[in-house]
């Protein structure tokens, strides 16, 4: 196999009255098909991050905020797909109705995994380990009538709502203030 070095190319800059500069930029051009090692397993912590907590303490938040971002994340994507999908008298109301809230719960999970990120860990991130990691269950590929869509809804938030709830409490017994974030709770208690 080839050297999986990056080649560095240099490009001119250009200024904002349209002359180039005399200062060149080094872009590294990526190779198609690199592959690398993990820098980090899932599952576990950076070593001795200095935040004031230790390894295991940050360990235990990481799952489970990883527990609570997969069930926001199914929460979010089921928003969406009820807003594909919606039908009937009501169509257009729910249709905007549930694209608002889709959009909140794209916060709610940036918000979680940069708390993830913060505590050294690394955050669930794609659809086939969130469908491994989710409590709540997975709706059928078709459309269904707008009670079940609501219940559906209804029952995913009443699932994180509980687990954030233990999870807060466990995070304040370890001394992590900052996963028992009100600011986070808050907005999903609006829902």
């Amino acid at each position: 196999m080839k050297d999986q070095i990056m080649e560095v190319k240099t490009d001119p800059i250009t200024e904002a009255n349209g002359k180039l500069s005399s200062e060149h930029f080094q872009h590294k051009q990526p190779r198609l098909g690199k592959r690398s090692h993990e820098l980090q397993n899932f599952g576990g912590v950076m070593k001795r991050l200095r935040i004031g907590l230790s390894d295991n303490v940050r360990s235990q938040s990481v799952l489970e905020l990883n527990r609570i971002l997969a069930d926001s994340m199914m929460l979010r994507d089921l928003y969406k797909k009820h807003h594909w999908q919606v039908s009937g008298i009501t169509f257009y109301e729910l249709h905007l109705l549930f694209d608002k809230h889709y959009e909140e719960q794209v916060g709610l999970v940036d918000a979680l995994a940069e708390r993830i990120q913060i505590l050294g860990g690394v955050s669930v991130a794609v659809p086939q380990d969130v469908a491994e990691m989710t409590r709540i269950l997975r709706p059928p590929k078709g459309r269904e009538a707008v009670p079940v869509q609501l219940s559906r809804l209804l029952e995913a938030h009443e699932t994180i709502l509980i687990q954030s709830r233990a999870a807060a409490a466990r995070a304040v017994e370890r001394g992590d203030d900052g996963a028992n974030d009100s600011s986070i709770r808050s907005k999903e208690v609006k829902k």
